[in-house]
């Protein structure tokens, strides 16, 4: 027997939304909101009798298809008792979006939904791993960047770690070159600080973290950086190249993804085993210490 649904309602100009935007901000507040909902014991059509939307609406909320608005966080934050959680959860999202490129935004969306990461770095600790010091010191370098935008930047940083902290994380294959250890990008106490945090992750069963030695004399990824996300099965693999270019970094081009998945495998072959690579990181430490 189907259900007939209230027809929606004209839609507003609060409720429209650019389609170009980062599309995280809408699946992620939609998850949480049918988490709350479904915790409060609500079915869509009783929580709609208490906030004066359609059915049709909140459905799409949920899923992630229609933009959210701080009136209607703040109705559904009152009607499931939440505080201000809702309202704070969009603030935030909506910060991390704004506070990355345009270019880089789709990137967010492969990262959080990939199931594992394949990484090659020869330059510096890639996001995912950065410490907040160690970032701001990277972030402060920018030409003409103020203070306050370097905060901005860090916290957007940060909020991107978040899928390392998922009860289902994504797997990370990451491989770094050996100079990360030795170059200054801060002063000793920071350095020492972010490599620790660095041994910390190479602990975790779920990351898979080597260093490319000097004596390996490896020059296949010397002309930089890149990320491929593995996606699901029914998705193929997309690949994040980093440059100096202003360009699109982000590549579902399959014969470009299968040159750097070929590229990654031949690095890693270079790469030190897990356990000297750690070895590796605590002389680091020690070095950074003394």
């Amino acid at each position: 027997m189907s259900i007939a649904m209230d027809p929606e309602p004209e839609p507003d100009s609060e409720l429209e939304f650019d389609k170009n935007s980062y599309e995280s901000t809408r699946v992620q507040f939609g998850k949480e909101l049918r988490k709350y909902r479904i915790m409060s014991g609500l079915t869509q059509r009783e929580l709609c009798t208490v906030v004066p939307i359609a059915v049709s609406h909140l459905s799409m909320l949920e899923n992630g298809h229609r933009a959210p608005t701080r009136k209607l966080a703040h109705q559904m934050d009152e009607a499931l008792d939440l505080g201000t959680t809702l309202i704070d959860l969009l603030d935030r999202l909506d910060r991390v979006a704004t506070q990355v490129p345009r270019w880089f935004r789709p990137w967010l969306e492969f990262e959080r939904e990939a199931e594992s990461i394949r990484m090659w770095e020869p330059l510096m600790v890639p996001g995912l791993l950065q410490t907040e010091d160690y970032a701001r010191a990277v972030l402060s370098r920018e030409p003409g960047i103020t203070d306050e935008k370097v905060e901005e930047h860090v916290t957007a940083r940060m909020d991107r770690q978040g899928i390392l902290k998922r009860p289902k994380p994504p797997m990370l294959w990451i491989v770094l070159d050996e100079g990360i250890l030795h170059r200054p990008i801060a002063d000793s106490e920071v350095m020492r600080g972010q490599f620790q945090n660095l041994l910390e992750a190479a602990e975790i069963p779920w990351i898979f973290l080597q260093i490319l030695p000097y004596t390996a004399h490896s020059v296949i990824g010397l002309l930089g950086g890149f990320v491929i996300a593995d996606m699901s099965k029914n998705a193929p693999p997309v690949a994040y190249i980093d440059s100096q270019t202003i360009g699109d970094r982000v590549s579902e081009r399959l014969e470009e993804v299968k040159r750097l998945e070929f590229r990654h495998n031949l690095i890693r072959a270079d790469a030190l085993p897990r356990s000297d690579s750690r070895d590796m990181i605590k002389e680091a430490i020690q070095r950074w210490t003394t």
